[in-house]
């Protein structure tokens, strides 16, 4: 059973990008709804695909554009792949690790260490000084019979120059070579948010995800049967709901109307059969 009522969630789970902020730029409302959660004891988190930064540096990055939150409330892609590999290797395990500063100090931090002889996980994470001598190590633990683990399957990332090749164009050169599937830690699996639900310490019941991606935040949020939450202020658009599998479970235009929906000062607009209730 999901939310039937926006003012009745217990816990939220934000994307960033789009949702919190746009490149540099604080959204509206942003600083506003983490307020207004912590004064009524609602938790958070913050739940992003990007493993490359650690959440320190995450949280330096909100506060040089104004918006302050507890280091406990950003979670990673990373962390959540480190707390997925600690539940299946209590003692750690040796890791091959393609990735950054981010997933790097996760997995250490889980008592997990790199390792590129025969190490029983393979795990690949964004990585922007990839080298084909990483590849082969990869493909080679991979072919010997590691896990072959991925943080999260973006095929591309945002830059200010464009569009450039994101985690999932290296998952795709591993899976070419070796023949084997990753296992995709990162939204749109479930895994991620089961995980960050763990986090929170609030039932799957009355947690809530609000993000601006159909393919990622709001996949993740209907595999893990849990409630959607459209914000507009990103990439996707209501025109762009059919072209997609899963649909919201409600819409909002940015964080300041989702804040008035949590507090239940008006009704949240329910998505149903290709148009939006206001009722």
């Amino acid at each position: 059973m999901t939310v039937e009522n926006l003012a009745d969630a217990r816990g939220v789970l934000f994307d960033l990008d789009g949702v919190v902020y746009l490149g540099s730029t604080p959204l509206p409302g942003a600083q506003g709804i983490f307020d207004w959660l912590e004064q009524h004891s609602r938790p958070y988190c913050l739940v992003t695909n990007n493993s490359t930064r650690t959440p320190r540096q995450y949280q330096d990055r909100l506060l040089a554009m104004g918006i302050r939150v507890p280091l406990p409330t950003i979670y990673t892609s990373a962390l959540a792949t480190a707390q997925f590999l600690k539940k299946q290797y209590p003692d750690g395990a040796p890791v091959y690790v393609i990735g950054e500063a981010g997933l790097q100090e996760a997995l250490d931090e889980a008592g997990f260490w790199n390792e590129a002889e025969r190490p029983r996980v393979v795990c690949v994470g964004l990585d922007q000084h990839l080298t084909y001598q990483k590849l082969q190590t990869a493909c080679l633990a991979i072919r010997a019979g590691a896990r072959f683990i991925g943080t999260n399957p973006d095929r591309t990332l945002p830059t200010e120059l464009g569009l450039v090749p994101g985690n999932g164009s290296i998952l795709a050169a591993l899976q070419t070579c070796t023949d084997v599937a990753p296992l995709v830690i990162g939204k749109p699996a479930a895994t991620m948010i089961d995980l960050a639900i763990e986090r929170l310490g609030v039932a799957k019941e009355s947690t809530v995800i609000i993000g601006d991606r159909l393919d990622t935040d709001i996949q993740a949020g209907a595999a893990a049967g849990i409630t959607t939450v459209l914000v507009l202020t990103g990439v996707h658009r209501l025109a762009d709901v059919p072209r997609f599998p899963v649909a919201p479970d409600f819409v909002v235009d940015d964080l300041v109307e989702f804040r008035e929906a949590l507090a239940g000062r008006r009704a949240a607009r329910r998505y149903q059969a290709g148009m939006v209730d206001a009722s």
